[in-house]
């Protein structure tokens, strides 16, 4: 993983899924299917604990749970922009960290996301938090394969952190 920007605190992720832009923007912003893939390997975020008011102003909160300690990771953000299927903005309450998700069609089945972070709390900046964060990527391919049928991902050298 390789963070090219020139703030360390800021982290870019890019991924390319096998999914129409449309349901890959509605599963970053339901909790019936946020439930299946948010957060990384080892955690799970029950959907009694997902709340989405997707507009600016709404809220988006959740409850992480580490699956072999019972361990709880809540977050508080707020929305700033909602621009349906292209774009997400939001900050956590807690760290101040803004999150800007962008969703690129790449066609009718394909759809480029990039996630940029700023304000990154140092925790979140490790190699290893890194590598978690992948995970969820990861977990959110796997999920939209099951909802497309297709392979769930196709990194084509465009996958990573910069």
């Amino acid at each position: 993983m390789n963070n090219s920007t020139a703030d360390p605190a800021e982290l870019v992720f890019t991924r390319v899924f096998e999914a129409p832009r449309e349901l890959v923007f509605q599963c970053m912003t339901q909790p019936e299917h946020l439930t299946h893939f948010w957060g990384p390997a080892g955690t799970s975020a029950p959907i009694e604990h997902i709340r989405v008011d997707a507009r600016p102003g709404g809220a988006f909160e959740t409850v992480m749970i580490n699956d072999a300690d019972g361990s709880r990771y809540p977050t508080q953000a707020v929305y700033h922009e909602v621009v349906e299927p292209e774009r997400l903005v939001w900050t956590e309450a807690h760290s101040g960290m803004t999150v800007t998700v962008t969703f690129t069609d790449l066609g009718s089945t394909r759809t480029g996301v990039e996630i940029r972070q700023v304000k990154v709390p140092e925790m979140f900046r490790s190699p290893e938090a890194q590598a978690g964060f992948l995970t969820s990527l990861d977990r959110f391919a796997g999920y939209l394969a099951t909802l497309a049928g297709g392979p769930g991902h196709s990194s084509g050298g465009k996958e990573g952190t910069r």
